[in-house]
C-alpha cells in the first residue's frame, strides 16, 4: 500500500535519486551520476530541516519512496485587501514508472488540500507536456508555458 507523508531530511538521499531519474530521461546530464545525487541530497536535507521554505511530500511503498512532489511557499508583500499572503510554487512531481496509477495524483490533491487549508492564493507550476492533463482535472489553468490554479 502506497502512503502519502511528509518527506524528511534522511529521505534525501532517495528523493535525489528520483530527481535523477526523473531529470536524466529527459535531457543528457550535463554532471555524473554519484556527483549529482551527493549535491541534490545535501541540497533536499538542508531544506527539509525546520523552518526551510521548501518542503516535500512522498509517496512511500512499503517503506521505498516511489514518488514525490516539492512546494515552496512565497508570502507576498502585505495587502490591506484581505487577499490570501503567499503564493505556492509546485515542482518535481514524479513517481517511478513501477508505481504509476494513482500516486502522483493523490501527491497533487495533497498539495492542493494543504495550499488551502494553508490560505494560499495560487499554485503556479511549470507541467511537463505529459502531465497537463493531470493538472487540468485538478483546476489549473494554462498561463503561457506556466499553470495557475486559484485557492479562494
Amino acid at each position: 500500500m502506497t502512503t502519502i507523508r511528509p518527506a524528511v531530511p534522511s529521505d534525501a538521499p532517495a528523493l535525489a535519486e528520483l530527481r535523477w531519474e526523473f531529470r536524466a530521461a529527459l535531457e543528457p546530464p550535463a554532471e555524473a551520476h554519484d556527483a549529482f545525487v551527493a549535491r541534490c541530497a545535501s541540497w533536499m536535507a538542508a531544506e527539509l530541516g525546520a523552518g526551510r521554505p521548501w518542503r516535500a511530500l512522498v509517496a512511500d511503498n512499503g517503506g521505498r519512496i516511489v514518488g514525490q512532489v516539492w512546494v515552496h511557499t512565497i508570502d507576498k508583500l502585505p495587502n490591506p485587501v484581505g487577499e490570501p499572503a503567499s503564493h505556492a510554487y509546485v515542482s518535481n512531481l514524479y513517481v517511478t514508472p513501477g508505481a504509476r496509477g494513482g500516486a502522483g495524483t493523490r501527491l497533487l490533491q495533497a498539495v492542493v488540500d494543504r495550499a488551502a487549508a494553508e490560505g494560499v492564493d495560487r499554485v503556479v507550476l511549470w507541467p511537463s507536456a505529459r502531465s497537463r492533463t493531470l493538472y487540468e482535472r485538478f483546476g489549473f489553468a494554462a498561463n503561457g508555458d506556466v499553470m495557475e490554479r486559484r485557492c479562494r
